[in-house]
């Protein structure tokens, strides 16, 4: 009985010790300049802190975006749920922002006209050499086209990782193909043209911090942008 005993509690602490293994977590947090997304600014200086779990292709990811030099500056609080098989993945994201249809910024307010939530699905395809990415807005404070109806806002990207020089790089470029008021565009549009260089700046033997800059045009809204920011990782 007692050897029983004894396997049945090594089986579970092995599945145990197996689970924990199995699961990733990641906590960090990106220092920027300006806070630049898909060709557009939303804000200055900020902290941008991302906070994930996933566990066999299965992730869930919390991201924000807090403003430290302009109190003006809009915040942002993102949940992404995201599935990965093999070289297509797809996942929708919960966007969050301090400013929208509720006067009073409450997060839990999810009226469909009275929210300061946006719910985006998105699709993509990593060939290796390039990736492939199309994300739709598909509720909540989306913006809209030119009939003043519900846009469904799109955003295509294609990103193209490199290296030279013996460091990092990534070309992107991204366009919206439809009209809609949340990128500003009245069509079709190439709105971020990005080149993105990354770099580990050695500090002791166990830790280096990770630093990062790129350049970012936006042919629609005639506007770049050159960003600087580095990541604080345990």
């Amino acid at each position: 009985m007692k050897k029983v005993v004894l396997f049945a509690v090594g089986m579970v602490l092995g599945s145990t010790t197996l689970a924990q293994e199995e699961i990733d977590t990641s906590v960090k947090a990106d220092f920027v300049n300006e806070y630049i997304w898909r060709g557009q600014k939303l804000g200055d200086v900020a902290v941008q802190p991302t906070f994930g779990v996933g566990y066999k292709g299965l992730s869930l990811t919390a991201w924000g975006s807090y403003g430290l030099s302009n109190k003006d500056d809009v915040k942002e609080m993102d949940l992404t749920l995201a599935y990965t098989i093999g070289r297509l993945n797809f996942g929708v994201t919960d966007y969050w922002f301090s400013s929208g249809l509720d006067p009073d910024a409450r997060y839990f307010k999810y009226d469909a006209h009275g929210t300061n939530h946006l719910f985006e699905a998105n699709v993509g395809y990593d060939f290796g050499f390039a990736s492939l990415q199309w994300y739709t807005n598909v509720a909540g404070n989306d913006g809209t086209n030119k009939d003043g109806k519900r846009a469904y806002s799109s955003y295509f990207e294609a990103t193209v990782p490199f290296t030279l020089f013996s460091v990092g790089w990534t070309a992107a470029a991204g366009a919206v193909p439809f009209a809609t008021t949340s990128y500003g565009t009245t069509g079709f549009a190439v709105t971020n043209l990005t080149l993105r260089v990354a770099k580990d700046i050695k500090v002791t033997d166990s830790f280096s911090i990770p630093v990062f800059g790129q350049l970012t045009g936006n042919p629609c809204s005639q506007k770049a942008y050159l960003v600087f920011g580095f990541t604080l990782q345990p």
